[in-house]
Protein backbone atom coordinates (compact mmCIF):
# COMPACT_ATOMS: atom_id res chain seq x y z
CA UNK A 1 0.00 0.00 0.00
CA UNK A 2 1.24 3.61 -0.94
CA UNK A 3 -0.40 6.73 0.78
CA UNK A 4 -0.15 10.15 0.48
CA UNK A 5 -1.15 12.51 2.99
CA UNK A 6 -1.26 15.77 1.24
CA UNK A 7 -2.15 19.62 2.92
CA UNK A 8 -1.31 23.49 1.78
CA UNK A 9 2.43 23.94 2.34
CA UNK A 10 3.35 20.26 3.71
CA UNK A 11 5.05 21.37 6.64
CA UNK A 12 2.52 20.71 9.28
CA UNK A 13 -0.52 18.55 8.93
CA UNK A 14 0.60 16.52 6.01
CA UNK A 15 4.15 15.76 7.61
CA UNK A 16 2.36 15.00 11.26
CA UNK A 17 -0.38 12.43 9.15
CA UNK A 18 2.92 10.81 7.23
CA UNK A 19 4.98 10.49 10.14
CA UNK A 20 2.18 9.42 12.20
CA UNK A 21 0.92 6.93 9.69
CA UNK A 22 4.28 5.62 8.99
CA UNK A 23 4.63 4.61 13.02
CA UNK A 24 1.27 3.18 13.34
CA UNK A 25 2.07 1.18 9.77
CA UNK A 26 5.60 0.32 11.41
CA UNK A 27 4.15 -0.63 14.98
CA UNK A 28 1.68 -3.40 13.17
CA UNK A 29 4.93 -4.92 10.80
CA UNK A 30 3.35 -3.87 7.99
CA UNK A 31 5.78 -2.73 4.66
CA UNK A 32 3.34 -0.17 3.26
CA UNK A 33 4.84 3.84 1.90
CA UNK A 34 4.20 6.78 3.60
CA UNK A 35 4.79 10.08 1.94
CA UNK A 36 3.72 13.78 2.36
CA UNK A 37 2.76 16.77 -0.20
CA UNK A 38 1.37 20.23 -0.22
CA UNK A 39 -1.02 21.46 -2.70
CA UNK A 40 1.46 24.80 -2.76
CA UNK A 41 5.39 25.19 -3.61
CA UNK A 42 6.65 27.60 -1.79
CA UNK A 43 8.14 25.07 0.89
CA UNK A 44 9.36 22.37 -1.50
CA UNK A 45 12.69 20.89 -0.04
CA UNK A 46 12.06 22.08 3.45
CA UNK A 47 11.52 20.24 6.72
CA UNK A 48 8.33 20.58 9.10
CA UNK A 49 7.52 23.07 10.69
CA UNK A 50 9.09 23.29 14.14
CA UNK A 51 6.41 22.98 15.76
CA UNK A 52 4.92 19.80 14.19
CA UNK A 53 8.71 18.08 14.29
CA UNK A 54 8.31 19.02 18.31
CA UNK A 55 5.18 17.65 18.96
CA UNK A 56 6.17 14.22 17.23
CA UNK A 57 9.18 13.74 19.17
CA UNK A 58 7.05 14.40 22.23
CA UNK A 59 4.92 11.50 21.08
CA UNK A 60 8.10 9.65 20.27
CA UNK A 61 7.52 9.99 16.37
CA UNK A 62 10.18 11.43 14.42
CA UNK A 63 9.55 13.62 11.69
CA UNK A 64 12.66 15.67 11.54
CA UNK A 65 14.19 14.10 8.19
CA UNK A 66 11.06 14.18 6.07
CA UNK A 67 10.93 17.06 3.52
CA UNK A 68 8.25 18.77 1.76
CA UNK A 69 6.95 17.89 -1.94
CA UNK A 70 4.83 19.94 -4.05
CA UNK A 71 1.74 17.90 -5.58
CA UNK A 72 1.95 17.12 -8.98
CA UNK A 73 -0.48 14.88 -11.28
CA UNK A 74 2.45 12.51 -11.66
CA UNK A 75 2.12 11.47 -7.75
CA UNK A 76 -1.38 10.01 -8.89
CA UNK A 77 1.00 6.98 -10.01
CA UNK A 78 2.92 6.80 -7.48
CA UNK A 79 -0.09 6.20 -5.00
CA UNK A 80 -2.95 3.92 -4.13
CA UNK A 81 -4.63 6.00 -1.56
CA UNK A 82 -4.32 10.17 -1.37
CA UNK A 83 -5.55 11.77 1.64
CA UNK A 84 -6.40 15.47 1.95
CA UNK A 85 -6.17 17.27 4.85
CA UNK A 86 -9.02 19.86 3.64
CA UNK A 87 -11.46 20.71 1.57
CA UNK A 88 -9.43 23.54 -0.04
CA UNK A 89 -6.36 20.53 -0.98
CA UNK A 90 -9.51 18.37 -1.79
CA UNK A 91 -10.54 20.47 -4.99
CA UNK A 92 -6.38 21.29 -5.80
CA UNK A 93 -5.37 18.10 -6.01
CA UNK A 94 -8.85 16.39 -8.01
CA UNK A 95 -8.16 20.13 -10.58
CA UNK A 96 -5.03 18.07 -11.58
CA UNK A 97 -6.77 14.22 -11.85
CA UNK A 98 -7.33 12.97 -15.76
CA UNK A 99 -9.42 10.43 -15.19
CA UNK A 100 -12.02 8.98 -12.55
CA UNK A 101 -9.20 5.90 -11.32
CA UNK A 102 -6.92 9.14 -9.99
CA UNK A 103 -10.12 10.94 -8.87
CA UNK A 104 -10.87 7.65 -6.82
CA UNK A 105 -7.54 7.48 -5.03
CA UNK A 106 -8.47 11.03 -3.81
CA UNK A 107 -10.34 10.93 -0.42
CA UNK A 108 -10.85 13.84 3.26
CA UNK A 109 -8.25 12.39 5.55
CA UNK A 110 -11.19 13.03 8.36
CA UNK A 111 -14.45 11.65 6.23
CA UNK A 112 -16.75 14.26 7.45
CA UNK A 113 -14.40 17.10 8.71
CA UNK A 114 -11.20 18.53 7.93
CA UNK A 115 -7.78 18.68 10.13
CA UNK A 116 -7.67 22.15 11.45
CA UNK A 117 -4.32 24.25 10.27
CA UNK A 118 -2.34 25.13 13.05
CA UNK A 119 0.37 27.02 11.42
CA UNK A 120 -0.77 30.26 12.68
CA UNK A 121 -1.80 29.02 16.33
CA UNK A 122 0.95 27.37 18.53
CA UNK A 123 -1.92 25.72 20.56
CA UNK A 124 -3.32 23.60 17.78
CA UNK A 125 -0.14 21.26 17.31
CA UNK A 126 -1.50 18.88 20.06
CA UNK A 127 -4.93 18.66 19.09
CA UNK A 128 -4.25 18.68 15.45
CA UNK A 129 -1.79 15.84 16.64
CA UNK A 130 -3.95 13.47 18.55
CA UNK A 131 -6.97 14.18 15.63
CA UNK A 132 -4.46 12.86 12.84
CA UNK A 133 -3.30 10.30 15.44
CA UNK A 134 -6.71 8.85 16.15
CA UNK A 135 -7.18 8.98 12.25
CA UNK A 136 -4.37 6.79 11.18
CA UNK A 137 -5.07 4.04 13.91
CA UNK A 138 -8.76 3.71 12.63
CA UNK A 139 -7.21 4.02 8.57
CA UNK A 140 -4.84 1.39 9.44
CA UNK A 141 -7.75 -0.95 10.57
CA UNK A 142 -10.02 0.06 7.44
CA UNK A 143 -7.18 -0.37 4.91
CA UNK A 144 -6.10 -3.54 5.77
CA UNK A 145 -9.24 -5.31 5.05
Amino acid sequence: MRILMVCLGNICRSPLAHGIMQYVVDSDGLDWQIDSAGTGDWHVGQAPDHRSIAVAKHHGIDISGQRAQHFTAELFDRYDRIFVMDKQNSLDVLRLAKNDEQRSKVALFLPNDIVPDPYYDDNMFEPVFDMVKERCDQLLIELKK
